[in-house]
């Protein structure tokens, strides 16, 4: 069975395709890529996989039997149609299932909820495909906030507009490991999973980031309109815009989801006491 992984040069395309050849073999594994020199290091086949190139899909997705579609990271109103040219391309190529790394969040009302949209506009057409699909609606990377350690600690405290609102977070590389059993296993097929671990507050995942960092933030909440304004000075407009939506949509309670990961996965997700205490031991 060939299993095929769009936009593998991402960071959670490498993660999928780095645990399908664990799950199965590398000679199963097909990585695309929209410039297919960045996924040359992942030690699988490389084929090109632009989604704005119907035709090259097509080709690609040759003597496939199984395809992972990431969702894109172009802007809302181009996704839908990207999305559809590799969906189209998989059918007329005789691919026969597809899996798609899909989203939570706010569907209506806030910053991110036009890519939610865009993503639910993706799962339908999916399920509309006449191919067997298999969907995953992952929670927040957690890996942003690790990565930001260093400034949360200039800043002395996390700052968000999230508030109180719990947040199913998870990591990539739990998304691996699930997204690779749904694309193996048929039993997964016309499931849609919400794929993420145990909600925490934005005050618990302070006190986890202290004790992983030996460090000494506090939680400060901020209103909406002024975390956007914070965010967009540092990330742009398109980009600060769209995490202040995020966290509104965490505030809301639109991040705090039942988990289906076992199900998907077969095991719990990894516990944050001891994902938290991983880090402290890398870094102490």
């Amino acid at each position: 069975m060939k299993i095929a992984i769009t936009a593998a040069s991402g960071q959670l395309g490498s993660a999928i395709t780095g645990a399908i050849a664990s799950l199965t073999s590398k000679d199963d594994v097909i990585a695309l890529a929209r410039t297919p020199k960045k996924a040359e290091h992942l030690g699988v086949e490389v084929r090109p996989g632009d989604y704005n190139d119907p035709i090259q899909l097509e080709a690609s997705l040759q003597n496939v039997d199984v395809l992972l579609l990431v969702s894109g990271m172009d802007a809302p109103e181009k996704r839908v149609d990207q999305h559809r040219n590799v969906i189209n391309a998989a059918k007329l190529a005789g691919v026969k299932k597809i899996v798609y790394t899909s989203v939570q969040g706010a569907e209506e009302n806030t910053a991110f909820s036009p890519v939610i949209q865009s993503n639910r506009q993706t799962e339908q057409d999916v399920r509309d495909s006449g191919l067997d699909w298999v969907i995953g609606r992952n929670g927040i990377y957690i890996e942003p906030d690790i990565e930001y350690i260093e400034s949360y600690k200039k800043a002395g405290s996390i700052f968000n507009c999230a508030g109180d609102g719990k947040c199913g977070y998870t990591t990539r590389e739990e998304l691996a490991y699930a997204y690779a059993k749904m694309l193996v296993e048929d039993k997964h097929n016309g499931h849609t999973y919400n794929l993420n671990g145990e909600s925490i507050t934005q005050a618990q995942l302070t006190e986890y980031m202290n004790q992983a960092f030996d460090a000494n933030l506090v939680y400060q909440t901020m209103s909406v309109e002024e975390y956007k304004q914070n965010r967009v000075a540092e990330l742009g407009d398109f980009i600060g815009t769209v995490i202040a939506g995020i966290y509104q949509g965490i505030l809301e309670g639109k991040s705090d989801n039942p988990s289906d990961y076992a199900a998907a996965a077969g095991r719990e997700h990894i516990s944050w006491d001891d994902y938290f205490a991983q880090l402290k031991a890398q870094n102490s």
